[in-house]
């Protein structure tokens, strides 16, 4: 008996300024005006996508203590771009990326309820911790936690801000107009909390909203992190998007519910994704290279490549050779701010690989770096990114994509136009909205509703 066709979820993520974009390109817009924003949230919700994805960076990353000019700047707060696209979208699921190591649970369920409130039920919370004391410098406490002290904080502030949601049970608010009682229980929203993070007791202040619950998201990648996603997230956000990586992932994480008590269907898992689209594969192919050259200057080369050296690489020609010396090895790294650093665990080692790697192939610095961090995840005519995508998800390398687009804010419009009818036709891809909320797009169910109604659409 055949297995039954898995239907595929997608996403559209909004990219900052960064070396993922290609911001000098003559098609590229604002990455900050309200515009832009609206027009790929838009045509996310005319390709019937499930939710639109913003991240967020607290602080501007530095290189040799400058910030580095080439990468994200300028991003407006999540909250209040997605509370303005809630305004100009009616299905479109809006997720926000907030972070646990410096907000306060109140502080987020609030804006979290507010916003599902505002949007009709379209509100999600991709979770997360900051690793660094860098970015924890902007905030009142300074530093940062270990990894684990991260998780456990998170993990407390996920269940402190769902008390805080779970206050209201949705039947409080009566308003009726002839008696003149507005609240069946005037103790509606009291909640007390006392843990090894938060103590704190009140009422909070905004009744239940349409999803009882945002739905929640969570990035983490460690053990700690596939952990933490597999107690309580509803999906989980990978990099893990090729055949055998992707695999290997996809059967740790879901491998991991049973012992909470869910099911595989209870978390969703769905890697980031880039793309470029040709007329032809082999066009495709062309362009795809073209990009790459446009995403990485020989000024970002330079760039990339003192994240591992740890050194100050400007006088060397990104267009020749590595350099002859070894990496700097130690606390103090010239790169702040990047997540990239904690990647690179030996980079003596990764040193090493790449001079190899450079002279077998007879790459430059430039060549180095556009061929081991810049590929493109589907590349291809629309028919050949169509079928590869619904493969890799009815082989559960994911149950779908976050799609990356290389412009802004126009670079999904052909995808919509043309790979997502592609999809439909195959019948893994839905051609209308068929609920009202982000869960009903997921196939999640309602935290009220009882296990086992909700069948994943």
């Amino acid at each position: 008996m055949s297995k039954p066709l898995k239907q595929i979820h997608l996403a559209a993520h909004f990219p900052g300024v960064n070396n993922t974009t290609v911001w000098s390109d003559p098609a590229a817009g604002s990455h900050i005006e309200f515009s832009s924003f609206t027009h790929f949230a838009r045509t996310a919700e005319r390709a019937r996508f499930d939710f639109l994805f913003l991240a967020e960076g607290l602080r501007l990353r530095e290189q040799g203590g400058k910030i580095y000019d080439l990468d994200v700047v300028g991003r407006p707060d999540t909250f209040t771009v997605l509370a303005a696209l809630a305004a100009v979208t009616d299905h479109l699921g809006l997720t926000g990326t907030i972070n646990s190591t410096f907000n306060e649970p109140y502080e987020v369920a609030r804006q979290f309820a507010s916003l599902d409130h505002l949007s009709g039920g379209r509100a999600a919370w991709n979770v997360v911790t900051s690793w660094d004391a860098f970015t924890g410098e902007n905030f009142r406490r300074g530093g940062f936690l270990p990894q684990d002290e991260r998780y456990s904080r998170a993990k407390e502030f996920l269940a402190t801000a769902g008390e805080l949601f779970d206050s209201w049970h949705g039947d409080e608010i009566l308003a009726d107009q002839a008696t003149g009682t507005f609240l069946s229980d005037a103790r509606a929203g009291s909640f007390v909390h006392k843990g090894a993070q938060f103590d704190i007791h009140g009422q909070f202040n905004v009744p239940r909203s349409p999803q009882g619950r945002p739905v929640i998201f969570q990035a983490g990648e460690s053990d700690e992190g596939r952990e933490f996603a597999a107690s309580g997230a509803d999906a989980i956000f990978s990099r893990y998007a090729t055949l055998d990586a992707g695999q290997a992932f996809y059967t740790d994480v879901k491998s991991r519910l049973a012992k909470y008590g869910r099911r595989p269907e209870d978390l969703l898992i769905l890697p980031a994704a880039s793309f470029v689209l040709g007329d032809t594969d082999a066009e495709a192919e062309e362009i795809a290279h073209q990009v790459r050259r446009q995403q990485v200057s020989g000024a970002t080369a330079l760039k990339h490549l003192e994240f591992v050296w740890n050194r100050d690489l400007s006088s060397y020609d990104p267009e020749g050779p590595l350099p002859d010396v070894d990496p700097l090895v130690g606390e103090e790294h010239i790169s702040r701010g990047r997540a990239q650093v904690r990647m690179y665990r030996d980079p003596v080692a990764i040193a090493r690989e790449w001079r190899e790697l450079a002279e077998a192939n007879k790459w430059s610095i430039r060549d180095l770096v556009i061929n081991t961090g810049n590929r493109q995840t589907f590349v291809g005519s629309p028919a050949t990114v169509a079928r590869t995508i619904n493969d890799f998800v009815q082989a559960d390398v994911s149950d779908g994509f976050i799609l990356v687009p290389h412009i802004t804010p126009g670079g999904l419009d052909t995808f919509a136009d043309t790979v997502v009818p592609l999809l439909q036709e195959q019948g893994v891809f839905r051609t209308e909205y068929e609920g009202t909320t982000l869960r009903d797009h997921l196939g999640l169910a309602h935290p009220d509703e009882p296990r086992g109604e909700r069948v994943a659409s």
